[in-house]
């Protein structure tokens, strides 16, 4: 039985200004007719405006009901340190949300890892192996990456035929960096090894500073496991 490709989702490029704008709105910091106001002067057609929109829905404004109260912490985070970058907060609740968005990020984070930068193509035959080789496969990747690269995390060249990872962005607010690492269990669904949280494919843009056993100690959401005297993993609690 031929199992069918899952659905993509993510299929639209959003510019982070958009993004940071719906976190605002999220946060009580701008309502959402000041959004609406906004994205009207993105000139953006009227079907690309309402396919926008409901991007934006699922990364802030109405995201799915398991990840309302996460979505609220993360908006917190912003309300409590307003001067803080909307890249960080915007990617892990792309992850959590968009399973396509995670999954090009670990590509990208794969590929780019020792030589910071990859093909292109080579992205997009590893997301075709996943989500099929189709239009909309091929489609959707380009429209991520160029979300990606308005984000300031990547920068394509050579007319969009590589890839070039751009310096990591530091991440020092404690609250904010146990955030995004539950994003990360939340879009991979399985436990993390803490030596192996900064180097984690989806968190290539990121350089998470402080112990992250400690932050994690500490976390209502996440928690520190040891199997054995040399292994200890990063999970999200019960209820989380």
């Amino acid at each position: 039985m031929t199992m069918p490709a899952p659905l993509i989702g993510f299929d639209r490029y959003i510019r982070l200004e958009w993004a940071a704008a719906a976190l605002k709105v999220r946060a009580g910091l701008a309502s959402v007719d000041e959004l609406d106001a906004f994205l009207s002067t993105a000139d953006l057609g009227k079907e690309a405006l309402g396919k926008t929109r409901t991007k934006l829905n699922g990364l802030w404004l109405a995201p799915r009901a398991e990840l309302l109260d996460f979505a609220d912490r993360g908006a917190e985070i912003l309300k409590n340190a307003p001067g803080l970058s909307a890249v960080a907060l915007t990617w892990g609740m792309a992850l959590a949300s968009y399973p396509f968005f995670a999954k090009l990020a670990e590509q990208v984070g794969r590929l780019t890892a020792l030589q910071d930068d990859c093909s292109a193509a080579e992205v997009h035959r590893r997301m075709n192996e996943v989500y099929g080789e189709r239009e909309i496969t091929r489609r959707a990747g380009q429209a991520v990456l160029q979300t990606q690269e308005d984000w300031g995390v990547i920068e394509r060249i050579e007319k969009g035929r590589r890839l070039l990872r751009r310096p990591a962005i530091l991440v020092d607010d404690p609250h904010l960096v146990t955030w995004l690492i539950e994003a990360v269990l939340r879009c991979l669904g399985k436990p993390l090894a803490l030596g192996s949280v900064q180097t984690t494919p989806v968190l290539f843009p990121f350089n998470l500073e402080g112990s992250l056993a400690f932050l994690a100690s500490g976390s209502s959401h996440i928690e520190l496991r040891t199997e054995g005297p040399l292994s200890q993993f990063i999970v999200l609690r019960e209820g989380a």
